[in-house]
């Protein structure tokens, strides 16, 4: 198995994280603002609670992080967000200020939403980046190896050449930790963030409260500019571990029933991401 010397796969201690002068946070968290119960005040309360700061990455909205601004509860918080493109990849935006946040939310993500909130919007992920252009943000790619069957990873875009590898180029970081994934697509994003000279960035990509905190990306800041800088200068530690199955399927079923109202436009986005991988193989066949 290959490792790497900033890549921990085990479970996150953040007091002795801070002893080393490290500062740990959760990048990837979704609240009921999204696909998700946990409200904001009960995250941003664990978070303190743990010594922790935290994204609030809700699929393509940004009521979670206005909320938890309005709380006044003292943790280092990222204005986040998760954009689901519309070739399939999830782009991880994190911003330097939350007034950039939501104008970039009004301009280019609310007016480009489907039916079904949290799923693709109609922005492919060369426009979602070309739109970021102009504003101090971090891109990151959530997730990059996955999921199994579906273009939602920008390494598998890539490989099915629905994407070119120029993408990478493009990006600033990939998530090298996601809860949610299996070990073997995160030390293959961990490979890719070292082929293409990324930082490296991790986070839960939970849905349930006690999920938080079990993947932290870690750098020496006070602050949360000093933090997206250190990503950006590939500065950064990740710790933390992927949830077990029984977990996952917990999550899973807490999250289902926010899609159901929406299966037809989530059916019809997936379709429509299928879309170039069927034609390929169409023209395959043909061409035999």
């Amino acid at each position: 198995m290959q490792y790497y010397k900033d890549i921990v796969f085990q479970k996150p201690l953040p007091e002795e994280i801070r002893r080393l002068g490290l500062l740990p946070a959760d990048l990837h968290f979704h609240t009921r603002h999204s696909d998700s119960p946990t409200r904001v005040r009960d995250a941003l309360k664990l978070a303190a609670q743990r010594g922790i700061g935290l994204a609030i990455t809700d699929h393509n909205q940004v009521g979670g992080v206005a909320e938890a601004q309005r709380q006044g509860i003292r943790v280092p918080l990222v204005p986040g967000i998760e954009v689901s493109a519309n070739d399939g990849p999830h782009i991880l935006l994190y911003f330097y200020s939350a007034s950039d946040l939501r104008d970039f939310y009004r301009r280019h993500v609310e007016r480009n939403r489907r039916d079904g909130p949290f799923t693709a919007i109609r922005l492919d992920t060369s426009e979602i980046l070309d739109r970021r252009e102009g504003y101090a943000c971090i891109a990151a790619e959530a997730h990059p190896c996955g999921y199994v069957f579906l273009n939602r990873g920008v390494e598998r875009c890539v490989a099915g050449e629905c994407i070119g590898e120029e993408v990478f180029s493009r990006l600033d970081a990939l998530e090298v930790i996601c809860g949610g994934m299996a070990r073997s697509h995160n030390l293959k994003a961990a490979g890719l963030a070292v082929a293409h000279d990324l930082g490296r960035t991790g986070g839960t990509d939970g849905h349930l409260l006690h999920e938080l905190g079990g993947v932290v990306t870690c750098a020496e800041a006070d602050t949360v500019e000093e933090f997206l800088d250190a990503i950006q200068a590939e500065k950064t530690v990740v710790i933390g571990r992927e949830r077990p199955l029984y977990e996952k399927a917990v999550m899973g079923t807490a999250v289902l029933p926010h899609h159901l109202p929406y299966t037809v436009p989530i059916l019809q986005a997936r379709w429509e991401q299928g879309l170039p991988r069927i034609r390929k193989f169409v023209e395959g066949r043909l061409n035999r």
